[in-house]
């Protein structure tokens, strides 16, 4: 009765509506689950909760892929505590110091570092948290901000970044085609990712806050950098070691990149008998037991490391393990109750209804489908919580309409999927990459969805209709000078209307 209908997306909007309402992500989550397992057991209550318990948290607990992502997780938080407890966080903090002297350096250097870290999404959102946190915080950016820019630079980077896990997903689902060679080409016309790095660039040049964001960010310059009234019990105490240099989290950090690098292409067969090549073994790679592998031994290069420099005894560093245990439950607890708020959706046919509703439309809005596909992806991110899924939902049917008749438009479509997918993940409270990026500001999650949500409904709608343009130019070149100056433009009309308004406020 429930199945493949519009109850299928319920649970998640149950859950997502809950969060922004009450403010508390746990319950919400819990509740979205149960009316899940409702809706599937057709309120029969027993079957519900023997539905949502073996096929829904024992499931995604015992699946090799998330084990491998809580690995991950795990060995990343103990990573950052031993970086935190040898005083490498601390020596950096002072480092920064005097080579970023301003607000706007601090916001550029975190967009920056986020850029650099293409290979995975929670990956780029921990890794440049822990790196930053002490820099932002010295310069008063608050904890929601610092959240926006982490979120805002894993999934657009890496969803346009040719060696990441990502491109590896997306071009698994390309059926039919030369996926890695799609995914190139459809990188100029992934106008949401683009606009996104470009708006932050210009957020943090000219000083726009707009928003609850912008509350956020007058509490931070008066010392309250997480808007809760108390800064001083919430931040965290890292422990300050006389020995740390800035080598003791710069290494700690280089390790990390080099050896999930390496974990990802041995999990895409680089080092086997078949003579996989580098860009191969990418596609072929599962991120899950990359992380998992490659951030275990960099745990253990980083603890021998800091043995070796005496900056940390062997007891203080298997202290460190536990620690950074504790700082990472929060992160898992949401990621846990977010996977099996999926496996509800799915077990309800989720996926098959909003095939259904695209398919049947697709023809008929030919030079629209781009815009269209966009919404779409946008919407089913935002229910579901997961970018993969919506890739693996739209890109088949694109590819089944467009392929053969116009390739051209196939690629925009395709890239509109993506940055839907990517959109909507972006707005998502239940989304892992969101979670992920208030885990690494160390931020309220609550906090970061609502102050997230303007800035990433602006940089949408400028999106949506740049492919409108696109879907009749089909042309890359002339689309995206035009999104560029519609973002340019609506952000100087924000920045006029908010200096207007504090005009107004003073008067």
């Amino acid at each position: 009765m429930f199945n493949e209908t519009f109850w299928a997306l319920v649970p998640a909007l149950v859950a997502i509506s809950l969060a922004l309402i009450t403010k508390e992500v746990y319950s919400s989550l819990f509740v979205g689950i149960v009316v899940g397992g409702l809706l599937y057991a057709q309120f029969n209550v027993v079957a519900a909760f023997d539905h949502l318990y073996n096929d829904g948290f024992v499931a995604v607990l015992s699946d090799s892929y998330n084990v491998g992502i809580l690995i991950f997780l795990v060995v990343l938080g103990a990573m950052v505590a031993l970086m935190n407890y040898a005083g490498g966080s601390a020596a950096f903090g002072e480092f920064a110091k005097k080579k970023i002297k301003t607000r706007v350096g601090a916001q550029l250097a975190t967009v920056a570092l986020g850029v650099l870290i293409f290979i995975d999404d929670y990956f780029n959102c921990l890794t440049v948290g822990s790196v930053m946190r002490p820099v932002t915080d010295e310069h008063k950016i608050s904890r929601a901000k610092l959240a926006y820019l982490i979120d805002a630079t894993a999934a657009p980077i890496c969803i346009i970044a040719p060696i990441s896990s990502w491109a590896a997903a997306v071009a698994g689902f390309v059926e039919g085609e030369d996926g890695f060679t799609v995914f190139l080409k459809a990188i100029p016309y992934n106008y949401y990712a683009l606009l996104t790095i470009l708006m932050m660039i210009l957020i943090a040049v000219f000083n726009i806050d707009f928003g609850p964001m912008k509350k956020h960010e007058i509490n931070a310059m008066n010392g309250d950098l997480f808007t809760s009234g108390k800064a001083a019990e919430t931040k965290e105490k890292i422990p300050t070691n006389d020995k740390g240099k800035v080598i003791d989290l710069v290494f700690p950090v280089f390790i990390l990149i080099v050896c999930c690098v390496i974990g990802m292409i041995y999990s895409g067969g680089f080092f086997g008998s078949d003579g996989v090549g580098f860009i191969e073994a990418f596609s072929n790679s599962d991120a899950s037991i990359g992380l998992a592998m490659g951030s275990i031994t960099a745990l253990i290069i980083t603890i021998l490391f800091f043995l070796y420099r005496k900056v940390l005894n062997f007891k203080e560093c298997m202290n460190c393990i536990p620690e950074g245990f504790k700082q990472m439950v929060p992160a898992i607890l949401i990621l846990t109750f977010a996977w099996t708020l999926k496996a509800m959706t799915d077990s309800l046919g989720a996926k098959e209804y909003v095939a259904g509703v695209i398919a049947g439309g697709a023809e008929s809005l030919f030079n629209f489908l781009p815009a269209i596909v966009f919404l779409v992806g946008c919407f089913l991110a935002f229910a579901t919580g997961t970018s993969w899924g919506t890739f693996g939902i739209l890109i088949p049917i694109v590819v089944a309409v467009f392929s053969g008749t116009n390739p051209q438009l196939m690629i925009i479509s395709i890239s509109a999927c993506m940055a839907g997918a990517v959109c909507g993940d972006h707005c998502s409270p239940i989304s892992d990459t969101t979670i992920m990026a208030s885990a690494g500001a160390q931020s309220d999650h609550i906090n970061h969805v609502n102050t997230q949500l303007p800035y990433a409904i602006v940089c949408a709608a400028v999106s949506f209709v740049t492919y409108i343009v696109a879907g009749f130019t089909q042309n890359a070149w002339i689309a995206l000078p035009i999104g560029v100056a519609i973002m340019v433009g609506v952000m100087y009309i924000i920045k006029y209307s908010m200096k207007e308004t504090g005009e107004k406020a003073a008067e």
